[in-house]
């Protein structure tokens, strides 16, 4: 049930009517007319903006339309007033029927209540994490990996077909670097002492590993060049780090659908046959670039590259695709991977990357436009950095890492479910403080305390009416008497409720999963506000002694609100809490 669509709908209907009986012209595009909550509560419960957008392509005044309009909205039983207001927005009040029947709607429909068919099952591949196989994954990847996780949670939610991906970037010079820190620890393991030089990795996640390559290898690698043991270890070092990536990846609830190898695309064909495939659009040319911004002339060494023709696409300059050596850039194995993902089928694309690739987001977009004829947007979502507090100061650097925090630091501090709701109370794009000691503490600025503190209480009730004897299962509490909810308090919170449907649209068009954090926060607050009125005044509290009818619709109310709860933490990736300790 989406409320809003159906008074949308109601509005949609009654514009046709008035086409036909020739009080506007036939043929108007509807498709901007809205339903949605008012800015001022005071205004409605709804207001609809067809009057205004409606009026230059019917040429007639705002007001005219929505008079004639309001008159015919009042007319169904749901609304109660239409109200033209200013210029000619119009503003409507639903019966108090209207939104007891969504308690029972989401009771009814359970953990279905708020799916949509919006993305008619498009199919969406979200790549994101794929961090470098060369060591743990650190807070930055612990923020990409929820939002990731939940971005892709909403679209499922929404009606998309999702693929979550990670893309193992194992092609490089740094898994080469892997290989020989690696190769040190298994000198170490051996009786040796390691030799940490600069430009290798220090951190002691490597120790395991050179004790791994010493039960497989024993001392037989030992003073042995490194061209006969580098490719050996390379693979070894790289899938052990694997390993360690999908245990904290698993630490953290999430799940990847498919694995993608940078360095399955070289030697395959995949690289050069991408190429080709640009080639083959006039869009690959032998030449040379400007200077880059801030280069003066002495400092810039013209050469002549192989270049994809970005800037045919949307880029800001040509993008180079092979050096002058003959060598592969970055860009090259991107571009075939890429180009895998838009064969694989796909209708939409998203990358999410970290804030650093911000200059990399054109040339993407640019390929993919390009490989695709235009037919697979690619979406990128830069993800911004996490400052870390505790104790009133910068959280220290992780020794067992060498250079950084883990994911498994975070997560070993503030638990999962805490980690993945706190990492989602800001937009991707903006920067976020996670401070150790507020997030844990029990008070309404925690937001994930106090809306899991909700659902603990809406479990509280259901517990307490059972062992009162009054049924309180779902099936039980949808056909309770909801006419009994008649105070403006239950009456808001049901609002509340009837706004999920709507936000869960608002939230995957935009890829937004933040706005779910922030909605529930919101519904949580509507729930303790009517649980403390309900010390003040008696007839508010959910279980109502003698009288179990009352309770009933009461009790319906509360979970009717855990079910949005727990639907809204399901797309964060959050446990919904039974009770709080």
């Amino acid at each position: 049930m989406n409320l809003f669509a159906e008074i949308r709908a109601l509005v949609v209907e009654s514009l046709a009517d008035m086409a036909t009986r020739g009080e506007l012209p036939a043929g108007l595009d509807m498709a901007n007319v809205a339903v949605e909550p008012p800015r001022d509560a005071a205004h409605g419960d709804m207001a609809t903006n067809a009057a205004m957008v409606l009026a230059k392509p019917a040429g007639l005044a705002p007001r005219v339309i929505a008079e004639t309009l309001a008159a015919r909205l009042a007319a169904d039983p749901r609304i109660t007033t239409a109200e033209v207001a200013g210029p000619g927005f119009l503003n409507l009040r639903l019966a108090p029927a209207v939104w007891q029947g969504v308690v029972g709607a989401a009771l009814t429909e359970g953990r279905d209540f708020g799916r949509s068919t919006l993305g008619q099952g498009t199919r969406v591949n979200v790549e994101f994490v794929s961090a470098n196989p060369t060591g743990p994954m650190h807070v930055g990847h612990t923020r990409g990996a929820v939002f990731g996780d939940a971005l892709a949670a909403l679209l499922d939610f929404a009606g998309f077909d999702v693929t979550r991906e990670y893309y193992i970037n194992d092609g490089g010079a740094q898994v080469d670097v892997l290989a020989r820190s690696a190769y040190e620890r298994y000198r170490e393991a051996n009786g040796l002492d390691p030799e940490i030089a600069e430009g290798l990795y220090p951190g002691d996640y490597l120790i395991p590993v050179g004790e791994a390559l010493k039960a497989k290898y024993g001392d037989t690698l030992l003073d042995r060049p490194e061209a006969d043991w580098l490719a050996e270890v390379r693979e070894f070092a790289t899938a052990e780090m694997m390993a360690m990536i999908r245990e904290d990846l698993a630490l953290l609830g999430v799940r990847m659908d498919v694995y993608s190898s940078e360095k399955a695309l070289y030697g395959t064909g995949k690289i050069e046959g991408a190429i080709d495939t640009l080639r083959g659009m006039g869009l690959i040319y032998e030449g040379t670039l400007e200077p880059p911004k801030g280069k003066l002339p002495e400092d810039w060494e013209e050469r002549e590259q192989t270049l994809f023709r970005s800037t045919a696409h949307g880029d800001d300059v040509d993008r180079p695709v092979k050096k002058s050596d003959g060598s592969w850039t970055y860009f090259a194995p991107d571009i075939a991977y890429h180009y895998d993902k838009v064969t694989r089928g796909y209708d939409l694309l998203i990358d999410i990357l970290g804030a650093d690739h911000g200059g990399y987001v054109k040339r993407l977009k640019a390929v993919v436009s390009a490989l695709s004829g235009g037919k697979v947007p690619l979406e990128v979502k830069l993800i911004q950095l996490v400052k870390l507090w505790k104790n009133g100061a910068p959280f220290k650097m992780s020794k067992r890492a060498g250079t950084f925090v883990t994911l498994r630091d975070v997560v070993e501090q503030a638990g999962a479910d805490v980690t993945r709701f706190v990492m989602l109370t800001r937009k991707n794009d903006a920067a976020l403080d996670f401070d150790f000691d507020k997030v844990l503490e029990q008070s309404k600025d925690n937001p994930v305390w106090y809306v899991q503190y909700a659902h603990a209480r809406v479990s509280s009730v259901i517990r307490k009416a059972t062992a009162a004897g009054i049924a309180a299962d779902d099936a039980t509490l949808a056909a309770a008497d909801l006419a009994k909810l008649g105070h403006e308090a239950e009456i808001g919170l049901a609002k509340k409720i009837a706004e999920w449907p709507r936000l869960v649209e608002i939230a995957a068009r935009g890829q937004e999963p933040h706005r779910i954090a922030f909605y529930l926060y919101e519904l949580a607050s509507d729930l303790h506000a009517l649980w403390n009125r309900g010390n003040d005044d008696a007839s508010l509290r959910f279980l109502q002694e003698g009288d179990a009818a009352t309770s009933q619709a009461k009790i319906a109310l509360a979970r009717a609100t855990g079910v949005v709860i727990s639907a809204g933490l399901g797309i964060l990736g959050v446990t919904p809490a039974e009770e709080m300790r």
